[in-house]
């Protein structure tokens, strides 16, 4: 059975990603977020293709137990994995709560690094990874310290992961958007006036992120970055000293 995975289904990017897919050759699409209402009203929304709705906590390892034993039921093959989970929190390190630092790291690096280890074996030729990235990847945001911090690793883990992978002909590509109007930035602390630097900065739409992110691993692209603004910031990066943007980039 060819299947796809994506995690983080049940708002924002995740909801496109799910909508993007409906025109692939798959015979069921697996949904993982920790809320099964949100998870049917999808399903029931814009589901043509059967859909099996996952409840659970991907940082949990009986979830990632519990998600390796059903990839082993039957015969199944992952097409598409969608590392689509993750958080971010806005404030200074020095002021923050510990245990909310930590679980940022357990759901945007180890559990991506986890149920992509799970998910390898039951992937075959021409099957696709993409992991949710971020414009942070390129250069460190102060204010926003651990969340840049995971994903410079998610860059890092797919480049080299994309290098491992050739000879399988399976590609990962690393997508990395600008601010999004979904729930992320309320749950980051992201209002209106909270970063007068993400006040200013273009908004990528959600649904033309995920429909260029599939397009783009299809293609075998290693990073995709949408919007033309951060395809140059993306450039910068590569050219001019950290120090000086992240001056810049402050939030």
């Amino acid at each position: 059975m060819r299947i796809a995975i994506i995690t983080g289904a049940s708002s924002g990017l995740g909801v496109e990603f799910y909508r993007g897919l409906q025109g692939e050759a798959l015979d069921e699409i697996w949904i993982i977020a920790r809320r099964e209402d949100r998870l049917n009203d999808i399903k029931e929304k814009y589901g043509k293709i059967p859909t099996r709705c996952i409840p659970m906590d991907i940082t949990s390892r009986d979830s990632m137990e519990r998600l390796g034993h059903m990839l082993s039921e039957g015969e199944n093959e992952v097409i598409f994995l969608i590392n689509n989970a993750g958080m971010g929190v806005l404030g200074r390190l020095d002021e923050a709560n510990y245990i909310a630092q930590g679980n940022m790291v357990d759901l945007n690096a180890r559990s991506v690094t986890e149920l992509t280890t799970i998910t390898l074996p039951y992937m075959p030729k021409r099957s696709y990874i993409i992991n949710a990235c971020s414009i942070a990847s390129f250069v460190p945001n102060a204010r926003m310290s651990v969340y840049s911090a995971t994903k410079a690793y998610i860059m890092s883990f797919s480049r080299s992961l994309r290098y491992e992978l050739k000879k399988r002909k399976i590609n990962v590509t690393a997508v990395c958007p600008g601010p999004m109007d979904t729930e992320f930035l309320g749950v980051a602390g992201i209002e209106k006036g909270a970063s007068p630097t993400f006040d200013k900065l273009p908004r990528c739409n959600p649904e033309k992120t995920a429909i260029g992110a599939i397009k783009a691993s299809k293609r075998g692209k290693a990073v995709y970055t949408p919007r033309l603004f951060y395809k140059f910031y993306r450039i910068l990066a590569k050219i001019l000293p950290t120090s000086w943007l992240l001056g810049a980039a402050k939030t």
